[in-house]
């Protein structure tokens, strides 16, 4: 297990520079005032390809040597790291395979392929996702860049934090959703070395706490095919993730279904952007855990905005 450093979030700064955004921080007063807390949201919803995991994705499709990327990426994914890869494929003129789960939402598919991806699809659970893309790996010989547990990917999602860090001075605490762990490994590596004192928060949806409960028990537990609205957290973490979410992270935070979409609401109501619901995820559990952010300034890492804006949850 190659673990990444910091020396590495800094050269994926580097080389992704040309094909991401700096994404903005906004504040909310209305959350401010609901939470007792500061709070400053680092909008990754407005990051290329809609997702922080363009971050990552570019990374890995830009270190590969001409030779590795001959033939092309290949990943498997519900939605928005399939995208992001086929995104940063895309720029880089290489083929990109996706294996998806048949049930993952349709913008998804349709972003993955308006990028150029090509996409496989498998069942909605872990066994059949890895079935089905061991297959494509084998036909086509494709460079494997997995979601989330890939030094290469974790070191292009440790440069979202320390943006933020340029961006706000001052936090005393960062928060992130949770599924496998890519973004709060991202944090992790980051905020260890430049803000060791800075708490990182994980949240995550009750009906997927797989995390959770990895973290009370200090070791891995996985779920299979977990059902919730929050689609990019059903994923259970690995070695490389599991690696930093146990030596870093202060505690991993739960939030129920409806307080999920509830948040989600608000964001899109008083701060009128567009967040997908594991972003909102973050927001759910500060409401619910008021009295450990009160008077803190808390970074909130909005991971993504890729919504079916047919078949949004409140509807």
């Amino acid at each position: 297990m190659q673990i990444p450093t910091f020396d590495d979030v800094l050269a994926a700064h580097e080389r992704i520079r040309p094909h991401v955004h700096e994404t903005p921080v906004l504040t909310s007063e209305t959350f401010n005032r609901m939470t007792g807390a500061e709070l400053f949201f680092k909008c990754e919803n407005f990051q290329k390809a809609g997702v922080f995991k363009a971050r990552g994705a570019s990374n890995a499709v830009f270190s590969l040597s001409d030779e590795q990327a001959e033939k092309g990426v290949a990943t498997h994914s519900s939605g928005n790291h399939g995208l992001s890869l086929s995104y940063a494929a895309g720029r880089r003129g290489i083929p990109c395979h996706v294996v998806m789960p048949r049930t993952a939402p349709e913008a998804k598919k349709e972003a993955v392929r308006g990028y150029g991806g090509t996409i496989t699809e498998c069942e909605p659970s872990t066994s059949s996702r890895e079935e089905v893309f061991a297959k494509v790996v084998a036909e086509t010989g494709a460079e494997f860049v997995h979601p989330y547990n890939d030094p290469r990917v974790i070191s292009g999602q440790g440069t979202c934090s320390r943006e933020l860090m340029e961006q706000v001075a001052g936090l005393d605490a960062v928060i992130a959703p949770i599924g496998g762990g890519g973004m709060v490994s991202g944090t992790c590596l980051t905020l260890s070395t430049i803000a060791p004192e800075v708490e990182i928060y994980a949240a995550e949806p009750k009906q997927a706490d797989d995390a959770y409960r990895s973290f009370k028990a200090g070791h891995i537990i996985a779920d299979d095919a977990p059902v919730t609205v929050a689609d990019g957290l059903k994923v259970p973490l690995k070695d490389l993730t599991w690696h930093f979410v146990s030596n870093f992270v202060t505690d991993i935070l739960l939030a129920e279904e409806q307080e999920i979409i509830d948040a989600m609401y608000l964001i899109w109501q008083r701060m009128k952007i567009v967040v997908e619901p594991s972003s909102a995820v973050t927001l759910a559990t500060i409401f619910k855990n008021k009295e450990r952010f009160a008077g803190k300034r808390v970074g909130v890492i909005l991971t993504g905005g890729n919504v079916d804006l047919k078949k949004l949850p409140w509807m």
